[in-house]
């Protein structure tokens, strides 16, 4: 006799490959990422976690309230259950760089720039994804990110004889990557419209509100 079986699903989400992917020139930026998750897989995938991988930003005089509309976001995501949010780090640096459009045969003229870089998502992710799939902990592992550099740690968790699909958020997708998975689907903008948290949350502390910009 047929039993039917769900499949243990663990979804790790690249947090800023996402946004810079799918969200940035959208009005969806108030996600429910387990809603999106529903209706991007199959009913046989029982999301058993998801793990937001990410990094708190800091405030810039053109963006003073990007911190809080972040730690707004963060608050909804706790709300759900199951959910884990990862923490990785920025690092601010000058660095010295040419300007564009020097004539050939000019000297290079160069500016002093503050360089910001997002450490330790991508490798966070990487570990978490390897560790669960060492401990047996999902038959599926869902990636929602477009990064090639998961592309070792997708083989690694393949070879233990898992499965591992990737949610893609960017218009082009990474073609080792799509090689690699088992299912690449893209993420449009109709799932991501009907996967909205409601303007209002509740959590432990109260009541709090989706951000009015962005």
């Amino acid at each position: 006799m047929w039993c039917w079986q769900a499949m243990r699903t663990f979804v790790y989400v690249d947090g800023f490959n996402l946004y810079f992917g799918a969200l940035q020139r959208t009005r969806y930026r108030w996600l429910n990422l387990k809603r999106l998750c529903e209706l991007m897989l199959a009913a046989h995938n029982r999301i058993e976690r998801i793990k937001y991988f990410t990094a708190h930003v800091t405030q810039r005089p053109q963006d003073p309230l990007q911190p809080a509309r972040q730690q707004a976001y963060l608050r909804a995501l706790k709300t759900l259950p199951n959910l884990d949010v990862v923490l990785g780090h920025f690092l601010t640096h000058e660095v010295k760089m040419p300007l564009a459009g020097t004539p050939v045969g000019q000297t290079l003229k160069y500016l002093t720039v503050l360089k910001t870089e997002e450490k330790g998502s991508d490798v966070n992710l990487a570990t978490h994804l390897v560790h669960d799939g060492h401990l047996d902990r999902f038959d599926l592992a869902v990636i929602i990110s477009n990064d090639s550099d998961l592309l070792e740690a997708v083989k690694i968790v393949k070879s233990l004889g898992k499965q591992v699909g990737v949610l893609n958020p960017h218009p082009n997708p990474s073609r080792v990557l799509m090689r690699e998975a088992t299912f690449m689907k893209p993420i449009r903008r109709g799932p991501l419209g009907a996967s909205q948290f409601p303007d209002q949350l509740v959590d432990a502390t109260g009541a709090f509100h989706k951000p009015t910009r962005w």
